[in-house]
């Protein structure tokens, strides 16, 4: 029988705190939320592991040291509203409702997002809505947001998101993919949106998010 908890613990302090994470608050809200409880069974006893895990094909959830870096980035305060692009089963939806108000969980994926709904309610997270829809567009029915996370790599950041951010707000994104991906942090000031590099980091794709293929003559 594994201790999901005593697991809990030691992905903490062995793959969190090791890699720069120290806000209390987020240290705190990985330990409380149950990572086994939003991962397939098949694979729920690797719940811990360093790792991504495939939600299904195609679809990850992001491995916790990144996953927790990029938490600690967008400095959530407890009245901030946040959007979550790319919610999967809701994991990191149920982290950021400890930290912020409210979380609007948007995912395109049915199954996914029927999955995140089912098991954010029966775990009480009941200040995270699930909504379904084209991750490129954000959702823009409860804009702004104080803070835009955007769970997987990308290859650019659409102008919808950036309009959906509050003056203020944050915007959370891993920009790339593989080894030249880039962590960063949009943050838009007077309506001007200004950028900057954080870490480097390679996590799995989000689907979308692709630049048009422009023909050369």
């Amino acid at each position: 029988m594994i201790d999901y908890k005593a697991a809990r613990t030691k992905m903490v302090d062995n793959q969190i705190r090791t890699t720069d994470v120290t806000s209390h608050e987020v240290l705190d809200a990985f330990l409380t939320v149950a990572r086994e409880e939003f991962v397939p069974a098949a694979v729920k006893p690797l719940a811990y592991i360093d790792t991504d895990i495939q939600l299904v094909p195609g679809r990850f959830l992001m491995e916790p040291s990144p996953l927790a870096k990029l938490i600690q980035l967008a400095e959530i305060a407890s009245t901030d509203i946040v959007l979550e692009v790319g919610c999967g089963t809701g994991y990191a939806s149920a982290v950021l409702s400890r930290l912020g108000s409210s979380v609007v969980a948007l995912e395109s994926d049915a199954e996914l997002a029927a999955t995140a709904t089912e098991t954010l309610s029966r775990l009480g997270y009941d200040n995270v809505a699930v909504v379904s829809g084209d991750l490129e567009a954000g959702y823009a029915a409860e804009a702004p947001y104080d803070v835009i996370f955007v769970h997987g790599a990308v290859e650019f950041v659409p102008a919808a998101l950036f309009a959906q951010l509050r003056d203020g707000g944050r915007l959370i994104v891993v920009e790339g993919y593989g080894n030249a991906s880039q962590a960063r942090i949009y943050i838009k000031e007077s309506g001007h949106v200004a950028e900057r590099n954080v870490f480097n980091t390679a996590v799995k794709p989000l689907p979308g998010f692709r630049r048009a293929k422009e023909f050369v003559f």
